[in-house]
């Protein structure tokens, strides 16, 4: 390896330090700082890693392993329990790796990974990995230097909270102990634990001393309390016995708050778009039951054809609310996975469209594709779900194109469109449940927001996964990989 071009890596980072503060932070940044770190490093592909309680994605790549984003990521399996635990900077043979990720590196000519874990306020949030076609060098002291920093840049990103965190709940999850301050009898603050200041953003060393720098109730009460960054914190105080001290906790009551918000949005969402379509199936009902007589035949097999229609799109409705439910709970579908012709599912899905789905919908694929490895049966619900999305947010002159390809280890295909474009920062949120880009996107084009989240559900229970992206020259791809049954086995 050269040795690396500070002057340049300095430039860089002083240039992306300028771009966050002008406020061009989030995803955007993320790749900047992971194709800096590229060039530093002279590997040909990096990717970031975020994680959530629940698991991690791959957020962000450049270059060689673009492929991978979207992926999930087990925080469970050894390999990556053992990195999660282990020191600051790692360096990994690609053989170490989760058996389906490592065969899918080997078959791109990638052998080895440098490591470096992105921690905030004791927390790990992300990680920062390069991969290295080589198999025998090791990373010099310079590299292991250079990572290390990425990834503390890395971690300040999501310290400043500007477009990040992008998966899911988040990876700053509330710690297990709750933050805790104590306050004098002149309302000066004693004591602010660590779990105090991740829970509120404030340091100790700017605190302790001083007031307590949030609203506070009277002993014995509890309020609720919005933080700068949008987060909500529950505020409490209790009398400390035997003294004139207080005891305040604060606990992060924002994913509470997101589930109740969610709940009432499915309630409200749901209940208008059920009641459009029964509205106008009652209304046809009525007249069909009232005025028979006086309808002549065209009139009525025209409200013949309307109910239909409105009932066809009810049991739609019905049925994506009962799919997302039986998903949500684990119930879904226990299809077997087997090797399938993809094109020919495409062709069959395309064919198999409503007739305004199919106008809007220009298909370009190849003659034949290695064979997929999943659930043929599925291609036609992901497909209706991301043509829908893609018309919905497009204006009706505008087509959606339909393509698919291979690589040594994938079989995927792409609906990209013209439409009103997703921001860098929302390529993740788009796949949560009920989520719309904008606040009045719901008035505006309708739906229950579920499209997505379903499309995601369904795609990673086939050991694929999929991933959205800006368009060069406006608009958005929704791109969905499967394992190709010809290297499946490898996994």
């Amino acid at each position: 390896m050269a040795s690396p071009d500070y002057p340049r890596m300095i430039d860089e980072m002083t240039d992306l330090v300028d771009m966050v503060n002008a406020g061009n932070a989030g995803l955007r940044a993320l790749y900047r700082l992971l194709e800096i770190g590229r060039q530093a490093l002279d590997v040909p592909g990096m990717v970031f890693i975020e994680y959530a309680p629940k698991g991690g994605r791959v957020i962000a790549a450049t270059a060689s392993v673009e492929w991978a984003v979207g992926r999930p990521v087990d925080t469970a399996e050894p390999v990556m329990a053992r990195f999660l635990a282990g020191p600051r900077v790692q360096e990994l043979l690609v053989d170490d790796l989760p058996a389906d990720f490592a065969a899918q590196l080997r078959g791109r000519g990638l052998r080895r990974t440098l490591c470096a874990l992105a921690e905030l306020g004791g927390l790990v949030v992300g990680s920062l990995h390069g991969y290295f076609r080589d198999l025998d060098n090791k990373a010099s002291e310079e590299q292991r230097s250079i990572a290390a920093y990425l990834a503390n840049s890395a971690a300040h990103l999501y310290g400043d909270r500007n477009g990040l965190p992008t998966f899911g709940d988040g990876p700053v999850v509330a710690p297990l102990n709750e933050g805790l301050a104590i306050l004098t009898a002149y309302n000066e603050v004693r004591l602010w634990n660590p779990a105090a200041e991740r829970a509120t953003g404030v340091r100790a060393a700017d605190v302790l001393g001083g007031p307590v720098p949030l609203p506070v109730p009277a002993s014995g009460a509890s309020l609720e309390h919005r933080l700068p960054d949008g987060r909500w914190l529950q505020v409490s105080v209790a009398d400390l016995p035997g003294t004139q001290s207080r005891v305040v906790t604060f606990r992060d009551t924002t994913d509470v708050r997101r589930r109740e918000r969610d709940r009432d949005l499915f309630i409200a969402v749901t209940s208008h778009e059920l009641r459009t379509p029964v509205t106008v199936i009652k209304g046809y009902a009525d007249t069909l039951t009232e005025h028979w007589e006086s309808l002549d035949e065209p009139a009525r097999q025209d409200a013949v054809r309307v109910l239909g229609q409105r009932a066809s799109d009810l049991a739609k409705l019905v049925d994506r609310l009962l799919t997302a439910a039986s998903q949500a709970s684990g119930t879904g579908s226990g299809t077997a996975l087997v090797p399938f012709d993809l094109i020919e599912a495409l062709r069959d899905a395309t064919a198999g469209l409503p007739a305004d789905l199919r106008r809007g919908l220009r298909v370009r694929l190849p003659g034949t594709l290695p064979k997929a490895y999943g659930d043929r049966t599925s291609v036609a619900t992901i497909l209706t779900e991301l043509v829908t999305n893609a018309l919905k947010y497009s204006a009706e002159e505008v087509d959606v194109l339909l393509t698919a390809d291979a690589d040594r280890q994938t079989v995927y295909y792409r609906v990209a469109d013209r439409g009103i474009g997703v921001r860098p920062e929302h390529v993740e949120q788009a796949f949560e449940r009920f989520w719309q880009g904008e606040a009045d996107d719901q008035r505006r084009y309708g739906g229950v927001g579920l499209g997505l989240y379903l499309v995601r559900r369904i795609v990673e229970r086939q050991d694929g996964w999929v991933s959205l992206r800006p368009r060069e020259r406006g608009g958005t791809v929704a791109e969905v990989r499967l394992p190709r049954a010809d290297s499946a086995g490898e996994a």
